[in-house]
């Protein structure tokens, strides 16, 4: 066995010196000996001493002087060199230890040998060769080129290497790159990387491309050395062409390299990134980058990145590479921002898409909103959905950590979106964000960025937080109870500081929710408190963690807000009591408890919170009021314990007493006199044995300040009694049917007489109004409540039950309608503040007036008043001061006091009502002394719409939505008799009501005071769109019924319906009232105005047109199809419609409403225009159908062509044009029109914008327009060309119409045009130019007009519209300047044309300012500025593109209208000054002078001067 053992070197210091006659060692031969001799001679010569000991470097002089001395001796003698090279090269393979004394420095400063020979330029080539090839004999020293213990000086080949560093010149610099490339190419690993590290400090910069080119191919061969050549690549020296080649190299190796070392490569593309390769670049990184989530060992044991996204993960340092680059160069944001806008398909995102954005937001600046704009826009075209970012969340925590904030901050820019897409988007991105993040800061974090947006104010934003965090509570409860201080956490301390009680120890988040409330709506107060109930529900199930304190204390701030005076917070405390009770007594809950004796002490507390919140409203009305409804929504909504029914039934049970009175054989038992007014029994429908009558009379003239609220209460108890009685009773109310029979207790008719009727008191007259005020709101509460029976099937109750059930209910709805024509004629006459039925809100008489909820003027005086008004009014008010009793003063504004303040005038009579005190109040002396004044009602027809009860309509009770089923019913069992003319009148109140419904659903404009409006509309009504479309789904079959009813009734001319109304009036109940009429036109014309509305209302609503809503729309369409088939008309679609088809369906209701335009033309010329606009909405539904098709989130299968969209419109132009050259009828067309100026407004808009050739006919209606009678003439329809709504009346709705439609033509021709000139067609140039020359001719003959036309309105339009088409026209000019060489002609011509527009423009301007026509003068300034603009863009056109003088400027003389010259002293409010003017010639006028074109200018001059023709 032989045992090998590694000599240890001995210490130089101590190794003996060798002896001085040693030779040194010889090569193998001779040769070798002699080789070295002679190159030991020549550097001997030199100065150095080749053959020393093999432990020691040969030492050198000054490696200067040295190289100098050789290089002399090498060029003397041409054979020095290959002999110095020779004994070299023998030298260096005698031994390792030879080569090394070559390569090692004799001085720590000094150069090696080696290092110093290729200085000499006549060695280095063999020299540098030499060393390359002695290189590969040293690879494998040191293990394998394993250098980690071995140090330079015993590393022969890095020793190598070391020699070609920093050299001064390189001799031959192609051939030892070649050379050195070879040996790369073979070398080890590691040294390997050493060669390419120093190839920046080997080679020179012209062999730049060779060592790009070689480090491309080694790329291809080992994947190893990317960083290493990467590092090289940056520190090089390279021109543009080397660059993008080493960036080509760098990209390809993308998708190969390792993940470890892809940050390394990030860097390098990132900091090459120039103005032209960035979007190459972003490109290759978005198709080819992959985040892999790879652990780096090296980096997860680094210190130095400790606790950043990179010490984790090899994804943490990718985005830490990304981060830095795009930080410090924004051209990479701005051309990955690019890149990402031109990806379309949601395929094509990526998971590096959404870092990108991430880290361009995180960085700030100007980029931060495009990068938000950008995702906001991907999200809602659907291009980036929620699982590109769930890869991104979802189980990479430390990677989301330290961007946490952004993600959050991306969520609140989503959150407080208009659009819908957007915050759904945010509440995944809160929901994953919370789900994902554990810690107690970061769910702090969440939590407070919601309750900052619940304080927003804005309605859309606050929903959206809300019912994200009630997801979070509903999902998360228990995770959330850690953190519920910061919720709901000293929610005591709040309230107590806010009543004045406790300390100031607030918790930030509890300040911001409960501050919050007082602004919020009922629906969001019930979602605040929902997620209250929800923590401490499942506080209370946990008991370990403490949570029960968050029951506790939310029960203690709902005792303090039910109990607290101010209405503001009762109202948050009736809502927080009724939901504590629907989750603590919900049946579910109870039953998913494990533990059932824990049920008995739930539903305990929840029935003594309920007694406690009604005790506490008992004496007060509108809170109890509330109370009532909020409890009926409830029972109706969720099921509750059978004790808290059994409790709210014994509570209601007591309805009979306050409200009702007996009756002995349907009489009255005794009659008394109720301050001095007689009453008796109304509305009667179950006769002699009726045994109880509604005791509204007595009760609202007596004793007001008791009995009043007391009423008030009357609909919305017997609103909750009627719940808990379908509840009891499996949806049947049997027990109170007599309800719906009996009759009601009403003044007697023969107060009611107008005369008796003026010589009333004025508190006898208030008494008589709340009487039938109250009885209409009870009539409208037993339609709601009875309705149920009729509009679905209840169990226990039979067919013929229902049917009775339903031809009371529609007498009753003949009742209410007598006693709102009543009501409403009362009030007209005496005007008066009622009393509110349900709780207003912020608008409620009895709160104080909220800044959120009224208009802006509201309670504050105009600052437009002059000061000499103010003295006027003042002497007025400070009487009317003095007269006023103090209590007065303390009184609450009502409703009128708002409508006055807010400027709306609603009449005489009614501005004076607005001094009316509140229900509660009494009336001041001087209203009640104006009412005493004796008054005639006059005939009161019930068929028109109570215009006074409107005002007030908010007041009322709701009808439910399921009260609209009573349409499907008649009263008429006989076919033979005109059932449908007798119950048109109680149609039309439902159809009125379906009609508010809509409106409420979908408001076309803000109404005044519309927050508490449409908030109470909404009450018991609907929940939402989708719901409320399925409850009147089965009403679109009904609604073409009555329509086609209605439209039979204006052909049949006969006048009877008189007598049909009042037979079924009498059958229900009526008093016969002399002076109540119902005429039967207005019946049939309001029938169809409302339903006209209805289907407009419809169609416009944005939800329809959704692929959930298909099948309701289709369903609506068809209800609408023609009954004669109109497949004929449809023949030009090629290929044809399928009569399944919605386009199909849309052109069959359009024809349905063309077919009705000829009956309803000749009988009423509103109404037709009504089903003209009806015909527009549906087109503008086909329109809307098709851009949410487009939209790439709307995956709308519509089955529908495009092609129905000309067809459509073309039918719409006809129709609109036929009305307006229809005669007006049944009345004087002069004084018929004079009233219509809005109609004629909307029909000439639907003709201009549906005709085949805006621009034609607009020049075409201008010509007409000139040549309008100025004077009603008998020949009015010869005069106006055909257009007989084309009157002196009408002249200035068609004359703005006319200037308001060409001025929007122009900009679409301007608009078009610049598109074409990007895609440019044969002819579409000088077609668009054809167009504005159109346009200019119609505007000539517009401004033109004002000659004939002496109205100072028409001088008014023509100047602010003549500036406005100027600017309009002014955006044409670079089209005409790129087009002037091909179109001269025509465009000078133009420009002709328009300049006798604007000198007319002028000459209005200066009469305008002599004769002091404030109207015109307001509007001169911008006009001037406009054509002084005008001049100097058609100088520099003309200046630019014309080779001739075609323009020139002078003096002009000043004339009138008329071309008449005006001496300048003839306006004597004219300064001397304003009367500097240049002119053009006189004897060659603009139209006759092809070759020259003047126009205005003003020199020295504000005022524009005037021309001369």
């Amino acid at each position: 066995m032989v045992f090998l053992q590694r000599s240890r070197p001995a210490n130089p210091r101590k190794r003996p010196p060798p002896p001085p006659d040693a030779e040194p060692p010889r090569a193998a031969g001779a040769d070798s000996s002699a080789a070295v001799d002679a190159a030991a001679a020549l550097l001997a010569d030199a100065g150095c001493t080749l053959l020393v000991p093999p432990h020691q470097a040969p030492p050198l002089p000054s490696s200067h002087a040295f190289a100098a001395r050789l290089g002399r001796a090498l060029s003397a003698d041409p054979s020095a060199a290959p002999r110095l090279l020779a004994g070299l090269a023998a030298f260096a393979a005698a031994s390792p230890a030879r080569l090394r004394q070559l390569l090692l420095p004799a001085a720590p400063h000094a150069p090696s040998l080696a290092r110093a020979l290729l200085s000499v330029p006549a060695l280095q080539p063999g020299l540098l060769a030499l060393l390359l090839e002695k290189l590969p004999e040293y690879f494998d020293d040191g293990g394998g080129g394993a250098l980690d213990g071995l140090p330079l000086q015993d590393d022969v080949g890095r020793l190598i290497v070391s020699q070609f560093r920093w050299l001064d010149f390189l001799a031959d610099a192609d051939a030892f790159v070649e050379k050195l490339v070879e040996v790369l190419s073979v070398a080890p690993p590691r040294l390997k990387k050493e060669i390419i590290g120093s190839l920046p400090e080997i080679v020179g910069d012209q062999s730049h491309a060779s060592v790009v080119t070689a480090l491309e191919k080694l790329l291809q061969e080992d994947s190893e050395v990317v960083v290493a050549v990467l590092d090289v690549l940056s520190d090089l020296n390279l021109n543009e062409e080397l660059q993008e080649q080493a960036v080509t190299v760098a990209i390809s190796c993308i998708r190969t390299i390792a993940p470890d070392q892809m940050p390394h490569l990030l860097r390098f593309l990132l900091l090459s990134a120039t103005p032209a390769n960035a979007g190459r670049i972003i490109l290759q990184i978005r198709e080819q980058l992959r985040f892999v989530g790879v652990v780096d060992p090296r980096a997860a044991r680094s210190k130095k990145l400790k606790g950043k996204a990179s010490a984790n993960s090899t994804d943490g340092a990718i985005l830490d590479t990304l981060r830095s680059g795009l930080r410090f160069k924004n051209m990479l944001c701005e051309a990955f921002l690019k890149e990402l806008k031109s990806v379309d398909h949601p395929k094509d995102h990526k998971v590096i898409d959404v870092w990108l954005i991430m880290l361009i937001y995180a960085n700030g600046g100007a980029l931060q909103k495009s990068a938000e704009k950008i995702l906001k826009s991907k999200i809602l075209r659907g291009c980036i959905r929620e699982s590109l970012f769930d890869q991104c969340i979802r189980g990479n925590t430390e990677l989301v950590k330290e961007h946490f904030m952004s993600f959050l901050s991306v969520s609140d820019y989503l959150l407080a979106c208009k659009e819908e897409k957007a915050r759904e988007f945010a509440s995944y991105f809160f929901t994953a964000l919370f789900e994902e993040f554990t810690d107690t800061y970061s769910r702090q974090e969440l939590v407070g960025s919601l309750v900052a947006h619940m304080g927003s104010g804005v309605s859309y934003e606050v929903l959206s937080s809300l019912d994200i965090m009630i997801s979070l509570t509903s999902n998360n409860s228990e995770e959330l109870i850690p953190i519920s201080s910061h919720i709901t956490g000293n929610i005591l301390s709040f309230v107590f500081s806010a009543f004045h009680l406790l300390n100031r120890r607030i918790n930030f988040y509890a300040i911001g929710i409960l501050d919050y409330l007082e602004s919020f709506h009922e629906d969001n107060l019930r979602k605040v408190y929902d997620i209250f109930c929800q923590l401490a529900l499942a506080a209370g199930f946990n008991t370990g963690s403490g949570g029960s304190s968050v029951a506790n204390e939310l029960l203690m701030v709902v005792r303090k807000q039910v109990s607290n005076p101010d209405m503001k917070y009762r109202r948050m405390g009736i809502i927080g009591a009724l939901r504590i009770v629907s989750t603590i007594a919900h049946v579910d809950v109870n039953a998913a408890m494990n533990c059932s004796s824990s049920q008995q002490p739930n539903c305990e507390e929840a029935l003594e919170l309920l007694k406690m919140s009604v005790n506490s409203c008992k004496f007060v009305t509108l809170p109890l009021i509330f109370l009532y409804d909020e409890l009926a929504t409830l029972l109706e909504s969720k099921v509750l314990h059978s004790a808290i029914c059994d409790w709210v039934g014994d509570y209601v049970a007591e309805f009979d007493t306050p409200f009702l009175a007996d009756l002995n054989n349907g009489e009255l038992s005794e009659k008394h006199l109720y301050d001095g007014i007689e009453g008796e029994l109304w509305m009667n429908l179950d006769g002699d044995v009726s045994p109880i009558c509604v005791n509204i009379m007595p009760l609202a003239s007596t004793l007001p300040q008791k009995s009043q609220p007391c009423l008030q209460i009357l609909p919305s108890q017997f609103s909750l009694l009627s719940t808990i009685e379908r509840l009891v009773n499996e949806g049947s109310l049997g027990g109170i049917n007599a309800l719906l029979g009996c009759p009601l207790h009403l003044p007697s008719t023969k107060h009611l007489d107008g005369a008796k009727w003026g010589n009333l008191s004025g508190l006898q007259k208030k008494a008589v109004c709340h009487s039938l005020y109250y009885a209409i709101n009870w009539i409208r509460e037993l339609l709601n409540a009875f309705s149920t029976q009729v509009a679905s099937r209840v169990d226990n109750f039979s067919q013929k039950a229902r049917d009775e059930t339903a031809l009371k209910l529609l007498k009753r709805l003949r009742n209410l309608i007598l006693l709102e024509g009543l009501l409403n004629a009362f009030l007209k006459n005496y005007p008066l503040s009622l009393p509110e039925l349900r709780y207003l809100g912020d608008c409620s008489g009895s709160t104080s007036t909220s800044k959120f909820n009224l208009p802006k003027k509201v309670g504050e005086e105009s600052m437009d008043d002059t000061s000499s008004n103010k003295r006027q009014k003042g002497c007025k008010d400070k009487a009317a001061s003095e007269k006023m009793n103090p209590g007065d003063k303390l009184k609450q504004p009502t409703l009128l006091d708002a409508f006055k303040r807010a400027g709306v005038t609603v009449s005489q009579t009614t501005n004076r009502a607005s001094s009316q005190p509140s229900s509660s109040g009494m009336m001041s002396k001087d209203i009640e002394q104006e009412a005493n004044d004796p008054g005639e009602l006059g005939l009161v027809d019930l068929m028109t719409a109570p215009v006074q009860l409107d005002m007030q309509r908010f007041k009322f009770r709701t009808l439910h939505t399921r009260c609209l089923s009573l349409l499907n019913y008649s009263e008429c069992q006989d076919s033979s008799c005109s059932s449908f003319e007798t119950e048109l009148p109680v149609y039309l109140y439902l159809l009125r009501d379906l009609h508010n419904k809509l409106d409420n659903l979908n408001p076309a404009t803000k109404p005044f005071l519309s927050t508490s409006q449409a908030k109470c509309s909404r009450v018991h009504c609907h929940d939402n769109t989708q719901e409320f479309l399925e409850k009147i789904q089965s009403l679109f079959s009904v609604l073409r019924k009555h329509l086609d009813g209605a439209i039979s009734m204006i052909r049949d001319e006969s006048e009877s319906c008189t007598d049909n109304w009042s037979s079924h009036s009498s059958s229900a109940g009526n008093p016969d009232i002399p002076y109540v009429v119902v005429s039967k036109s207005s019946i049939a014309t309001a029938v169809c105005k409302e339903i006209l509305g209805c289907y407009r209302k419809l169609v416009a609503i944005p939800d329809l047109l959704n692929q959930p809503n298909m099948l309701v729309l289709k369903q609506l369409l068809q209800t609408l199809q023609p009954t004669e088939n109109f497949d004929d008309i449809l023949s030009e679609f090629q290929p044809s419609l399928a009569p399944s088809n919605v386009d199909y369906l849309y052109c069959g209701a359009y024809k349905m409403f063309e077919d009705i335009m000829d009956p309803v033309c000749s009988f009423s010329y509103l109404l037709s225009s009504d089903v003209l606009i009806t015909m527009q909405s549906i087109v503008n539904s086909v329109v809307v159908l098709f851009d949410k098709s487009g939209e790439s989130n709307q995956k709308i299968q519509i089955g529908c062509s495009k092609a129905i969209i000309p067809f459509l419109r073309k039918h719409l132009g006809q129709s609109a044009h036929k009305l307006l050259t229809a005669d007006q009828p049944s009345e004087h067309a002069e004084n018929g029109w004079q009233s219509k100026g809005d109609l004629i407004q909307k029909i000439l808009q639907i003709y201009l914008r549906n005709s085949d050739s805006t621009s034609d006919l607009l020049c075409e209606l201008s010509k007409a327009l000139t040549q309008a009678p100025l004077l009603k003439t008998k020949g009015t329809q010869e005069a106006s060309n055909g257009f007989p709504t084309m009157c002196s009346s009408t002249i200035p709705t068609w004359y703005r119409v006319l200037h308001e439609e060409n001025t929007g033509t122009l900009n679409k021709t301007i608009k078009q045009a610049h598109k074409t000139r990007a895609l440019p067609e044969r002819g579409s140039i000088h077609t668009i130019l054809e167009e504005i020359q159109k346009s200019v001719e119609a505007f000539v003959y517009l401004i033109q007009m004002c000659k004939t036309h002496e109205k100072v309105s028409i001088h008014a339009m023509a100047v602010k519209h003549g500036g406005k088409y100027i600017d309009t026209f002014l955006k044409a000019f670079n089209l005409l300047e790129t087009q002037f060489k091909e179109h001269n002609a025509i465009i000078l011509t133009m420009l002709n044309e328009l300049q006798k527009a604007t000198r007319t423009i002028q000459t209005i301007c200066s009469e305008a300012k002599g004769y002091k026509r404030t109207m015109i003068t307001s509007k001169v300034p911008p006009a001037k500025r406009s054509m002084e603009k005008f001049l100097f863009q058609v100088k520099a056109l003309l200046h630019n593109c014309s080779t001739e003088k075609k323009f020139w400027m002078g003096n002009l003389k000043h004339k009138d209208m008329h071309g008449h010259v005006v001496s300048s002293q003839v306006y004597g409010s004219v300064d001397d000054e304003d009367e500097e003017q240049t002119q053009t010639d006189s004897d060659t006028p603009a139209d006759e002078n092809d070759n020259t074109l003047d126009e205005d200018a003003a020199e020295g001059s504000n005022d524009v001067p005037m021309e001369e023709e």
